[in-house]
C-alpha cells in the first residue's frame, strides 16, 4: 500500500532549468523597453519570487502594466522557439516511472497562467502525465505560505502525510513544510545549495530530477511523522 499517494512538482527550476534563460528574456523585455539590463545577481537575488513582484526590484521605477504586456510577446516568441520549458527526457521518464508507481503527479507554481497556458495543451507532453496544475490565477495563496496547497488537499482529499512536494527554493520548502507535506529539494540547477534550505523542512536533497523517483519510494518505506506544528495544520476555510 502506497503512503505517498501525489508527487507534486514545482515548474522553475525544478521540472526545466528556467532560470538562465529567464534571465535573458527579462533582460530583453526590458531592452525592448528602452531600459538598461539586469544584472544576473538581481536576478538570483530575487529568484523565486512571483515575477511581477520581483520586476521593481530588478528595474526600479519600471512601468509593469507595458512590461507585462511586451513580456507576453517575448515570452511566445521564446515558448515557440523551445527557448523555454524544454523538459529533459530523463525527467518526463522519471514522471512515468512515478505513475507506474501508482503516483499521482500534479504541478503547483508561482507562475501565472498565461505563464502555464502552453503546459496545459492536449498536445503537450504534460497531458498524459500531470493531472491538475495550480498557479497563481487558481489558488488564493502563494509560496511560501502553507496555504498555497489548500486547494490542492481539498480538491483531491488527501492528507498532506500522503503528498511529497519537491521545489528548488527555500520558499518551496518553507510553504511544504508548513503544511505538513514532505519535500525533497532539488539542487539540478545550481542556484542554491544545501546550506540555504531549513533542513526540518527537508525530508531528501537531490541533485538531478531523476533521483525523485527513488527518494520517493524511500519515504514510502520510511515514512516521516509530521511535527507538532504541521500536524495541527488544516487548509484554510
Amino acid at each position: 500500500m502506497l503512503v505517498i499517494r501525489a508527487v507534486i512538482v514545482d515548474v522553475d527550476d525544478t521540472l526545466c532549468l528556467t532560470e538562465a534563460v529567464c534571465f535573458d528574456l527579462e533582460n530583453e523585455v526590458l531592452t525592448a523597453m528602452g531600459r538598461d539590463p539586469m544584472s544576473r545577481a538581481v536576478h538570483l537575488a530575487t529568484w523565486g519570487e512571483p515575477l511581477l513582484d520581483a520586476m521593481p526590484k530588478r528595474s526600479p521605477g519600471l512601468d509593469l502594466d507595458q512590461f507585462a504586456m511586451t513580456y507576453r510577446q517575448v515570452l511566445r516568441r521564446y515558448i515557440l522557439d523551445g527557448r523555454l520549458d524544454d523538459i529533459a527526457f530523463e525527467n518526463l521518464n522519471a514522471l512515468d516511472q512515478l505513475i507506474l508507481d501508482g503516483r499521482t503527479v500534479m504541478l503547483l507554481t508561482s507562475r501565472t497562467e498565461a505563464e502555464v497556458e502552453h503546459m496545459l495543451a492536449p498536445d503537450h507532453v504534460l497531458a498524459q502525465r500531470v493531472t491538475a496544475v495550480y498557479h497563481a490565477d487558481n489558488t488564493r495563496f502563494r509560496k511560501p505560505d502553507p496555504r498555497a496547497f489548500d486547494e490542492l488537499l481539498t480538491a483531491t482529499g488527501l492528507g498532506p502525510e500522503q503528498c511529497v512536494y519537491v521545489g528548488d527554493s527555500p520558499g518551496d520548502a518553507q510553504a511544504a513544510g508548513g503544511a505538513g507535506l514532505h519535500f525533497i529539494a532539488c539542487l539540478q540547477s545550481g542556484v542554491r545549495e544545501r546550506q540555504d534550505f531549513d533542513v526540518r523542512h527537508v525530508s531528501a536533497f537531490i541533485h538531478t530530477f531523476s533521483e525523485l523517483v527513488d527518494e520517493v519510494r524511500r519515504l514510502d518505506a520510511t515514512p516521516l511523522p509530521p511535527s507538532p506544528q504541521t500536524a495541527a495544520y488544516e487548509p484554510s476555510p
